[in-house]
């Protein structure tokens, strides 16, 4: 298991680097060559020259393979780019090096600003990270806080003071009421937000590309509500939902008598809509002879019932979203390429919320307060407030299942739970992790898009150290023996690890 040194680049360092014998080797250069690490990286908002010469130096006296992550601040004690910048180089050293590793955080560089944020992510995103300090008369140092910092105070902490000039210095529009329902607070969402809003006026095609659970019907309908159709109707159709041989029926509807058990003239999907929006969710599971008919419609804005030849002529915008890649599924010859263009006109992509940082906490809040006033006239329901530790756990989950996964989630501990607070174990109980239910087809899935192979070690490790628990009646010593693991020590790791009870 590797152990990696990360920090920020001081002044102390860089006097150190020029030969400055009151700064000795530096807080780095001293970790350096008091503890042995697997490698260094270096986050600098320092001039490149600065920067490069620091490398080297720090390579040569320490004999040991350095990064260097350059970071542009507006200033050093820039709560939210520190933050976010910190988050994007440990999320990169865990991608390169497995989530597994050992991580040391330097507090001593840099400014004080910069020490609180690895403070806060060492209580809350990266509780195994050990805290470090150093300095010429104590030496290098293990830091120990003893407190557990809640969550709910990192928003307060890094929101800008001044949201709307932040807006406007990055060149996007003030939000929209009709995107209120968005919770976010995330860079990567305000952007998607603002392309959304930028496209709405018009009537062009959007497509909406993102994962199960990031909310896709509900961007189309802010975008509709945006829209100049918002006073006519906003439909929704779930393509993977009707049975084919009812599919064009359903969609371009039909005449009495143009089949068995039609019995009257039925409108279809896209007259219904007329003079407003049409919601293609899940369009990838169209049929390709369905492919073909709705690719014609939208040439020629007109369909054509089942069971006759006249056309009607129609005034629809369509938004069709989808879980899959569209490109993917042209390649594989299950999607036509001319539909693929007709539809992507405009494109959306929704990050998984484990790309959405900040956003988190955020969400828990929200919905926490949303269960509550949906409950409120439950029999015998009270009110509940999450703790500080049970946000925390949901902070370090990846939520496959996204904003849908986190609602339920929250729904399911609140239920459940016996207090007014829902405790870390309430939330651990009442998580579903995705994909666990048919192990049988862990060895099919298509790799690339957004197949992550730490998720499915975790879906293999928690079927295994599940199975081998049942079959041992609870002993660890012979469930760690039954999966081919050295000790019970060594599976209590692996528990902890996956989060397995």
């Amino acid at each position: 298991m590797k152990n990696i040194l990360t920090c920020w680049i001081g002044s102390a360092d860089l006097n150190a680097c020029n030969g400055n014998e009151k700064a000795g080797s530096g807080p780095i250069g001293q970790a350096v060559a008091s503890r042995k690490y697997d490698e260094v990286c270096l986050i600098s908002d320092w001039p490149p020259e600065k920067t490069n010469a620091y490398k080297k130096w720090i390579e040569t006296a320490g004999n040991i393979p350095v990064r260097v992550y350059p970071q542009n601040l507006s200033g050093p004690t820039a709560f939210s780019e520190i933050y976010e910048s910190v988050v994007k180089v440990v999320t990169d050293i865990l991608d390169r090096h497995g989530k597994d590793t050992d991580l040391t955080f330097h507090i001593s560089p840099g400014t004080s600003q910069m020490a609180a944020v690895w403070i806060i992510l060492s209580k809350t995103l990266f509780p195994n990270a050990e805290l470090i300090e150093s300095s010429i008369e104590q030496g290098v140092n293990t830091v120990s806080f003893p407190f557990e910092l809640s969550a709910e105070f990192i928003p307060d902490l890094l929101r800008p003071a001044d949201k709307r000039l932040e807006l406007l210095s990055r060149g996007l529009p003030p939000e929209s009421p009709e995107f209120s329902q968005i919770i976010h607070k995330s860079r990567i969402m305000q952007r998607v937000i603002a392309k959304a809003q930028h496209v709405a006026i018009r009537s062009v095609p959007v497509l909406i590309e993102g994962e199960s659970g990031t909310g896709k019907e509900l961007f189309a309908r802010a975008i509709h509500s945006a829209s100049p159709r918002k006073n006519k109707s906003f439909i929704t159709v779930n393509c993977g939902a009707i049975p084919a041989d009812l599919l064009e029926s359903q969609l371009f509807g039909h005449v009495k008598g143009a089949f068995t058990g039609a019995d009257k003239t039925q409108k279809g999907y896209f007259e219904e809509a007329d003079g407003g929006t049409l919601f293609l969710d899940e369009i990838g599971e169209l049929p390709l002879l369905s492919q073909v008919k709705l690719l014609r419609t939208l040439q020629e804005s007109e369909v054509v019932r089942v069971g006759t030849a006249k056309p009607i002529k129609i005034d629809v915008r369509i938004i069709a979203a989808t879980n899959r890649s569209l490109i993917d599924e042209i390649q594989e010859g299950r999607f036509r390429a001319d539909l693929f263009y007709r539809l992507a006109v405009a494109i959306l992509k929704i990050p998984p919320l484990r790309e959405r940082t900040g956003d988190l906490s955020f969400l828990v809040d929200h919905f926490m307060a949303q269960v509550n006033a949906d409950s409120k006239n439950e029999p015998g329901y009270k009110d509940k407030k999450i703790s500080p530790d049970a946000k925390n756990l949901m902070l370090q989950h990846s939520w496959p299942g996204n904003v849908r996964e986190l609602l339920n989630t929250i729904q399911r501990a609140a239920i459940w739970s016996f207090d007014s607070t829902i405790t870390r174990e309430d939330i651990d109980d009442a998580l579903i992790p995705l994909g666990s239910s048919n192990p049988s087809d862990i060895l099919n899935r298509p790799v690339g898009g957004e197949f992550r192979i730490e998720s499915v070690m975790e879906v293999v490790a928690k079927h295994y150290i599940g199975k081998a628990l049942k079959e041992a009646n609870g002993k660890k010593a012979k469930a760690a023996e039954l999966i081919g693991l050295s000790s019970y020590q060594t599976l209590g790791n692996w528990m902890k690890k996956y989060n397995v009870n």
